[in-house]
């Protein structure tokens, strides 16, 4: 019986995992990757660490677990597969069933046959048409050569002040990485109106855009850059509302995926580049399958194709594409994109879609933010989480949800229980307010924020707890238009807001309020104000039903607002 002949385009992450996956259940089969680059098998999510120097060597991101590179000598030698580096894939021969390859080193070409072949060519950086991209330091952050690039100019001191193009996750993390440890004066310019804009919600963004600021970061948002201009080896940004100068200037605004060749053999290809891909990961020929950052995929919340370039999905699409070619079934059904990120002390992490992204799609979506400690109240490591929570009003489905807060794994935790719900198809608000979390004081709370979220949902959908968001409070409060506050907190906490806002802020705190209806505001315009929005919406329950009078919860109250700095408030007496 012939060998089975498997080949796969792409050695950096699901080439790999297709590779040692289809060897061990078909040790027999006959398994080669091919790579254009040398370096082949990285932890490519690992870029800025290095960068940084919490990674110190770059062979570390190409290393196993037991300190073994993986290298074309470890897979032929540990997994009993060929690797070709410095080879390109060039065409694929359906018919044949060959694929063309051609050596970058000594320009020789060669027909491979295969029985399965895999694409894995993954993703190229996205270049926006401004004049000046190409100059020399201006650069992108793509792979283990830009790395290497980048630190190697950090390292021999000939960068003191640096420009990022886009405040996405990997422009977030390179600014920490510069400005960290290498003290380097960074500055990102974002396009859209808040930082990390496919992931957050405004306020959100905006904590993490005060958390950049507060550790020596300039983040200018809402600014487009126009050009970049060279002068004797410096470089000029020119945006929209200013000139930056720069040593460097680092692309990063996404990514494309890299579906050329599957397009020149005929195969469904998006107007985008991506691969289409059937739920075992087969292209339109049954023979070839495809993975990783070079194909799309439905959307388990909005059903739609996207493009989700995320290494941990690309190590379990891989999984399951061996599966399928040594004889198994698997499927790979969607993808929700579950994210998270380290920016200095905060851990960020997102699933599903935003509250904007919902309405284009045409859902009837409901917002929430909480803000509750993720231990216990009164342990002595807890610390305050913040979380946005996006909701379908009809269908009562979670479409999103975002975190943040100080203790990461306590942030992506969460995050990850509602990913859980929703990827199963239960992310129901019913499910989510009686989701069962593992309870002790130094991990969570009684109640956790994730059942907190989804009850306060809940309330707001059925009419019982009338909202206000923290941003549109703060247009209100800096407009000033006719507003009355009522801050239900103790006379200690409101006296320095009564004494910042005057006659616009009234104190009443929550117990006296069945005491001191008289003195409750009689406005259209009622807002009412306490640390987190919890007894805040207790006390306009207690409003409507001793006065009949109503307003506005703030939501999120004094921690979130404070948390983003939309505003300077005071700080309270206690």
């Amino acid at each position: 019986m012939r060998e089975k002949r498997v080949v796969i385009v792409g050695a950096v992450a699901l080439g790999p995992k297709v590779a040692c996956r289809v060897k061990r259940l078909d040790p027999g089969a006959k398994v080669l990757m091919v790579d254009q680059d040398e370096f082949i098998s990285y932890g490519g999510c690992g870029i800025p660490y290095f960068i940084s120097g919490d990674v110190s060597d770059v062979q570390e991101l190409m290393s196993t677990s037991f300190h073994m590179v993986r290298n074309p000598e470890f897979f032929r030698d540990v997994k009993d597969v060929e690797v070709r580096t410095k080879t390109k894939a060039t065409a694929i021969d359906r018919n044949s069933k060959e694929l063309t390859v051609k050596n970058l080193d000594t320009g020789k070409e060669e027909r491979i046959s295969y029985d399965y072949l895999v694409l894995a060519t993954g993703a190229t950086p996205r270049k926006p048409p401004i004049e000046g991209i190409d100059l020399p330091g201006v650069m992108t952050i793509s792979n283990l050569h830009d790395a290497v690039k980048i630190k190697e100019k950090i390292s021999k001191g000939q960068v003191g002040k640096a420009v990022i193009i886009g405040a996405g996750p990997i422009g977030c993390e390179v600014a920490e990485a510069l400005a960290d440890l290498w003290g380097i004066e960074t500055v990102i310019v974002e396009l859209l109106p808040s930082v990390l804009p496919a992931f957050l919600e405004p306020p959100m963004g905006q904590i993490v855009k005060k958390h950049l600021e507060d550790n020596g970061v300039t983040v200018y948002t809402g600014e487009t850059v126009e050009k970049i201009t060279s002068n004797n080896g410096s470089l000029e940004v020119h945006t929209s509302n200013r000139k930056i100068s720069a040593d460097l200037v680092l692309v990063s605004v996404g990514v494309t995926p890299r579906g050329e060749l599957a397009r020149d053999a005929g195969l469904l290809v998006t107007p985008q580049g991506g691969i289409v891909v059937n739920n075992r990961l087969q292209t339109t020929d049954p023979w070839i399958y495809a993975g990783g950052d070079c194909i799309v995929l439905p959307h388990l919340v909005t059903g739609k194709l996207v493009h989700m370039p995320l290494g941990s999905l690309a190590n379990r699409q891989g999984r399951v594409i061996g599966t399928n070619i040594a004889g198994g079934y698997a499927t790979f059904d969607g993808v929700i994109g579950s994210f998270a990120v380290k920016v200095f002390e905060l851990g960020v992490a997102s699933t599903g879609i935003t509250f904007n992204r919902a309405k284009e799609e045409g859902f009837d979506p409901v917002r929430t933010y909480v803000v509750q400690a993720d231990r216990a109240h009164f342990y002595p490591t807890q610390e305050l989480m913040y979380m946005a929570l996006i909701v379908d009003r009809k269908t009562r489905k979670i479409l999103g949800a975002q975190a943040i807060g100080k203790n990461g794994d306590a942030v992506v935790g969460r995050i990850n229980a509602i990913a859980a719900l929703i990827q199963t198809g239960q992310g129901t608000l019913d499910k989510l307010s009686n989701l069962e979390i593992a309870y002790t004081p130094p991990f969570s709370s009684a109640m956790d924020i994730v059942n907190a979220a989804a009850n306060t949902a809940e309330n707001i959908i059925e009419g019982l707890n009338k909202t206000i968001d923290p941003d549109e409070f703060v247009e209100e409060l800096e407009e000033n238009k006719n507003l009355k506050v009522l801050d239900v907190r103790s006379p200690a906490n409101a006296k320095p807001f009564i004494e910042k806002f005057g006659e616009l802020w009234v104190n009443i705190p929550q117990e006296q309020l069945k005491y001191r209806t008289n003195e409750i505001p009689d406005t259209e315009n009622l807002r009412i104000f306490c640390n987190s929005g919890l007894r805040s919406y207790e006390a306009l329950r207690q409003i409507e039903y001793l006065t009949g009078k109503s307003g506005l919860n703030i939501q999120g109250g004094a921690a979130m607002i404070k948390m983003t700095g939309f505003i300077e408030l005071p700080q309270d007496e206690n």
